[in-house]
């Protein structure tokens, strides 16, 4: 019998997950509430970091690691950190093999270009429409299982809560957001890929339809979060139609400088005050440089003395959007901008296999706190996104133990899934009654009485033990809530 694993969220992640579920043997129900044309992984512009060291610059997986951390502050997981940064070469060029439309050089290599907060080229990218490119690649790759039947595809269905007997979990409810009706999925794991919580801000360059009403539901049930003060905004954005529209940072990894007018005169002000990296600074930094500096004079993003050649051939997507959007034309002036929510390093706590704290629940992609520490370096969201799903779906597959320190400290409101005694004496139990409409899939029963179970555990927090700087472990809250009456 095949082992099933269910994924909400049909991103990077989820189809990252879902393609290497299936190459484990599983079968794979995707669940979406919008179609993965839709996700917000589609709007990702810049590249995907890899040290392929193709520029003679002698790049390496070490110094992308170092990188890495350095970014993050010293807050992300060392461990996994490593063994993203390690296989971030090879998963490039498989991406590559995929379909996946890089661009190359002359010389038929990968090109790549500079990004904030690293010295070396280490960024694959298609023009300025990379996350399109890549989502495309994947949706294709998935469309095929579709048709051999080991993925089975549920959009506009939204996740409800999950089934859980105890600390394990043994599938989730979710919901066709059509109809209304309620179906019932007992599985052998499910994998969380949802996406941060934009859809809670104004002044983000995010999807809104990321409301985080998935990681809430989750905190509901006592599942640990981490880092959840650690929201990044990126330096240029521009509002637009009550959010924030991206510019690129492949902008300034082209050769855009940031400015503010000072008596007239253009004042390189990242330039001024970090000579070596400039506009490159990390994110963070750059942020707020922008927001310090336009509390006294207007900033802009001046692309206009970028070559004909690169606007062509490497931004194109970002001159057709300013375009479109802001009717501007980038090559002859400068555009005004300002920093934006643009990242969530916080989320659903995982260790470095994307294990929660509930057996046979796992996290990828930016609902989870775990690559980007206190801050993301650009190029390292897709990495994060792609790797962390395949990451998370071969532990699913493996079924590796959870650590003992990954216990819930509270389970309030889980409904019992079908397999555990309900007899078990370390529990009180109470029943109640679904909603009418409730389905059970595999026997097309409604209203069935459900077990609701509350229960509460603890454990302490471990560290990897691969030699290397010190973890700086990131809070963890556990939700709370009051007994179910």
């Amino acid at each position: 019998m095949k082992h099933t694993l269910v994924i909400v969220g049909a991103g990077l992640a989820g189809l990252s997950a879902a393609l290497t579920a299936v190459k484990n043997g599983w079968t794979v129900k995707l669940v979406s509430s919008l179609a993965s044309e839709r996700a917000q992984s589609v709007m990702t512009e810049g590249g995907i970091n890899a040290a392929l060291n193709t520029k003679g610059e002698e790049d390496s997986p070490e110094q992308h690691y170092a990188d890495t951390l350095t970014a993050a502050c010293g807050l992300a997981d060392p461990n996994a950190v490593w063994g993203m940064t390690q296989a971030a070469p090879e998963l490039v060029h498989s991406l590559h093999r995929l379909g996946v439309q890089f661009n190359v050089t002359d010389d038929d290599e990968l090109d790549l270009r500079n990004f904030g907060g690293q010295k070396k080229k280490r960024t694959a990218f298609a023009q300025s429409d990379t996350g399109k490119q890549l989502m495309t690649a994947l949706i294709d790759a998935v469309r095929r299982e579709e048709s051999a039947g080991t993925v089975e595809r549920f959009p506009h269905h939204k996740f409800r809560t999950l089934l859980l007997s105890g600390n394990i979990c043994g599938g989730c409810t979710v919901q066709d957001t059509y109809t209304g009706e309620l179906l019932r999925f007992v599985c052998d794991a499910v994998l969380i890929a949802t996406g941060g919580p934009h859809g809670l801000f104004g002044d983000t360059t995010g999807s809104l339809a990321n409301t985080g009403e998935v990681t809430a539901e989750l905190f509901r049930l006592g599942v640990p979060m981490a880092n959840l003060e650690m929201i990044q905004y990126h330096p240029t954005t521009v509002e637009q139609g009550g959010k924030r529209m991206l510019l690129s940072e492949a902008a300034r990894g082209e050769g855009g400088r940031l400015l503010a007018l000072r008596n007239g005169k253009p004042w390189y002000f990242m330039e001024e005050k970090y000579p070596e990296l400039g506009n490159l600074m990390p994110r963070d930094i750059t942020a707020r440089e922008v927001w310090t500096v336009s509390r006294d004079y207007e900033v802009f993003l001046d692309m206009t003395e970028l070559p004909k050649e690169v606007m062509e051939h490497k931004l194109a997507g970002l001159v057709d959007d300013c375009q479109t959007y802001l009717h501007k034309d980038i090559r002859k002036e400068p555009i005004p901008i300002l920093p934006g929510i643009h990242y969530f390093m916080g989320g659903i706590q995982v260790d470095e296999r994307h294990r929660t704290s509930m057996r046979n629940l796992y996290a990828a992609g930016e609902c989870c706190a775990q690559y980007h520490g206190a801050n993301r370096l650009g190029g390292n969201s897709l990495l994060g996104a792609i790797y962390g799903g395949q990451i998370a779906a071969e532990t699913a597959c493996r079924k590796q133990p959870v650590p003992q320190y990954a216990l819930c400290r509270r389970t309030p409101s889980a409904r019992s899934f079908p397999g555990c005694s309900n007899a078990d004496e370390s529990y009180s139990v109470e029943r109640t009654r679904c909603r009418a409409g409730y389905a059970d899939i595999g026997n097309g029963r409604s209203g069935n009485p459900q077990v609701v179970r509350h229960t509460s555990a603890s454990g302490s927090c471990h560290a990897g033990k691969r030699p290397c700087p010190k973890r700086k472990p990131g809070r963890a809250l556990a939700g709370r809530l009051s007994t179910t009456q």
